[in-house]
Parts: structure tokens; sequence; C-alpha cells
């Protein structure tokens, strides 16, 4: 009969069992620093009223004193839901355009984990955000979920055409005066240079004139 070791078999396993210990510890406590962290964080993008006005609406309570409130149209909803759609298209352009600028930045350390961690859960956040959205629309109106997004992207693109517009039109003021400044100047600086080529054509006539006689007085002689 081989005698077995037993003190010398637990070992080992005694030391696999508080090293898996330590590392699970450690992951937890990894874990929880960084939900910590990214709690603390300042969010990518600032709170989102036009949301805030939708839930208000269609959670509104009645007043002090009243038993009931009248409830908020349908159309009111409607509207107020459209209007956050728009907000969210907003938001999703300026998430899609600033991920390859933040991931390059990234990847040459240029920016810290912090940064990449806001936008992260910024696109999270935005994809839930869609979700709810789609809901709401469903809720409000069946099959309105699918298209809400399509008519807020017209929307956003037909309020961003007007902005253009509305910035060229207010500088259409300023590239006026700034074009009848340069051609003043421009006028002024060229009947100066006519003055001047006047005035030297002038001296050099008279130059002439003096010369003149005095050739004429040699040939005598």
């Amino acid at each position: 009969m081989f005698d077995v070791d037993w003190i010398g078999l637990a070992i080992p396993f005694a030391y696999l069992m508080v090293l898996g210990g330590a590392l699970m510890t450690f992951s937890s406590i990894y874990r929880k620093r960084k939900a910590a962290e990214s709690a603390n964080l300042a969010p990518w993008f600032p709170p989102n009223l036009q949301r805030n006005v939708y839930l208000s609406l269609l959670h509104m309570e009645p007043e002090d004193g009243k038993e009931k409130s009248p409830k908020v149209p349908d159309s009111v909803l409607k509207a107020a839901l459209l209007r956050r759609a728009v907000e969210d298209i907003d938001r999703l352009i300026q998430i899609k355009s600033a991920k390859q600028a933040c991931s390059s930045l990234l990847l040459r350390g240029s920016v810290g984990d912090d940064l990449w961690q806001r936008f992260q859960r910024a696109e999270k956040e935005m994809e839930e955000e869609l979700r709810d959205v789609v809901t709401e629309a469903n809720a409000l109106a069946p099959n309105w979920g699918p298209t809400i997004f399509q008519s807020a992207h017209e929307i956003a693109a037909n309020t961003r055409l007007r902005q253009r517009l509305d910035e060229i039109e207010s500088q259409k003021e300023a590239e006026k005066k700034w074009w009848e400044k340069r051609r003043d100047q421009i006028s002024s600086s060229f009947m100066k240079e006519l003055e001047e080529t006047s005035k030297e054509a002038a001296s050099e006539e008279d130059a002439v004139l003096v010369d003149t006689p005095s050739k004429g007085k040699k040939g005598k002689k």
C-alpha cells in the first residue's frame, strides 16, 4: 500500500483557490472602480430638452386642488415626440462625425481613455434613446415607429438648410459693405496713380519746353 501525502496534495489546491479568489476580488474591485469612474465622467451631450418636454407632457399630473387634469391631446404628444426624434437625429449625426476623429486621436495617444469612455457611453445612450422613441411612436400610432425617423431626418435637413440660408443672408450686408469699401479704396488708389502720372507728364513737357530755346540759341552762334 502506498501512503498518500494528503497535505502535499492539498497545498497546490489551496494555492489555486487563494489565487482564484484574489483574481475574482481584483476583477470585482476593478469593475466597480471603472463603473464609478464612468458614472463620474461628464456626459457627451447636454440634457435632452425635447425628451424632457415629451415625458413631462406624457406624465402630466393634475395641479394641486384638482382631482383630474385634462388629457394632453395625441396631436400634441406626436408633435413633441417628433421634435424629440429631430433632436436625436442631430445628435446621431454628431456622434457619427466624431467617432472617426476620436478613434484616431485615441490611437495616436492624443486623448485619454476617459474621452473614449464618454463617447462609448454616449453611443449606448443614443441606441437606447432611439429604441425608446420607436416604442413611443408605435404606442401613439400603429406602425409609426419605422417612419418617424425618416420624417425627423427631413425636418432636420430642412432646418439646417434654413439656418445656412439665414447665415448667408446675415453675411450679405457685411460683404456688401466690405466690397463698397474695397471699391472706394481701389478707385482712390487708381485716381492717385492718374494724378501722379499726369504730374510726371507735365514735368516732362515743361522740361522739353525749357530745353528747346537753349538749343535754338546755340544754332544762331
